[in-house]
């Protein structure tokens, strides 16, 4: 069976709004999940799993949260090759920059090898009822493309 780690950090609570629906969608799928919060994990662990979920809120004018630098630093020295991967993150589009840390992490994943299964997934602000269904979906549809 198929095992997936997800890494993410949250400031306001938004992010981690996303991380709960997109967990939930994933073990609606059988998969088993280990959700860790982005300073009680290393890149290293992303070796052992097959499936990768990284979520970050976008800061200032379109960096990655300083929460995640570290981890992000340490992703250059990881093999992902033969991972899928997928990537959230909560936004504000009052910025120049839309969601820019979701489209960073999906770089580097791919730097490293891993194939990202799905399209970024970036809501604004605070999820509605309508946002986590979609983030429950995400969950859903990446575990079933870890079972493929």
């Amino acid at each position: 069976m198929a095992k997936a780690i997800m890494v993410f950090t949250s400031m306001t609570g938004n992010t981690e709004e996303m991380a709960e629906a997109i967990a939930e969608g994933v073990r609606q799928q059988g998969i088993e999940l280990e959700v860790k919060e982005v300073l009680d994990a290393t890149a290293a662990e992303l070796e052992q799993y097959d499936g990768i979920l990284l979520g970050a809120y976008t800061w200032g004018d379109g960096e990655l949260p300083d929460d995640f630098l570290d981890f992000y630093d340490e992703l250059d020295e990881v093999d992902l090759t033969g991972k899928k991967a997928a990537v959230f993150g909560s936004c504000d589009s009052s910025y120049e920059k839309y969601g820019a840390a979701v489209d960073i992490l999906i770089e580097k994943l791919q730097e490293r090898g891993a194939e990202v299964v799905l399209e970024g997934l970036k809501v604004e602000l605070t999820p509605t009822d309508e946002d986590k269904e979609l983030c429950e979906k995400f969950g859903r549809d990446f575990a079933k493309q870890l079972q493929l």
